[in-house]
């Protein structure tokens, strides 16, 4: 039988699938990966379902999906990014253009030359749209720390993406 716990839950994680899913996809460029960890951050948000209060379940699971890629990293200790960082997250309109592909397809190669922190940084500031107070309590590190990996994140994208065009310009 069915309570008003799992009913609010359902509804939560219906809506939050979608963010989370494209959180780990930034953070992983592997739709398997990323799928596997949303899942899993909605697993144990589940179990703490009554800890948790509704307005912070996203914050909550965020932190949770961030927590386990970590995990994942450490097990590993390599940043896998491969054919699959190719493969295109559709918007929430759907769109699937070939422009809109390409940068979809350039943002998972820019975001895959950055180191873990430097990605999540990036991520949570741009793509959650954090402020860098907000962004340094979710990763529990300074706000100084945050504004010096996301200047270093964002001048190495400046390089890259200034590579990319030359090699552009090159090949025309």
């Amino acid at each position: 039988m069915r309570n008003q716990r799992d009913d609010a839950f359902d509804e939560f994680a219906t809506t939050a699938w979608p963010r989370l899913h494209r959180i780990g996809y930034l953070l992983t460029g592997d739709h398997h990966l990323a799928e596997d960890l949303a899942q899993a951050a909605l697993v144990r948000t589940y179990s703490s379902w009554s800890r948790v209060r509704a307005g912070d379940a996203p914050a909550y699971a965020r932190r949770v999906l961030l927590n386990l890629n970590v995990d994942r990293l450490r097990r590993k200790r390599v940043v896998e990014v491969g054919d699959a960082a190719l493969a295109v997250v559709p918007t929430a309109g759907g769109s699937t253009s070939a422009a809109t592909v390409e940068d979809r397809d350039q943002v998972v190669r820019l975001l895959a030359g950055l180191s873990e922190r430097e990605r999540r940084v990036v991520v949570l500031r741009h793509y959650c749209d954090l402020s860098e107070a907000a962004v340094a309590a979710e990763l529990g590190i300074a706000p100084g720390t945050v504004k010096s990996a996301l200047s270093r994140a964002l001048a190495k994208l400046r390089v890259s993406i200034t590579e990319d065009t030359d090699e552009l310009r090159g090949a025309l």
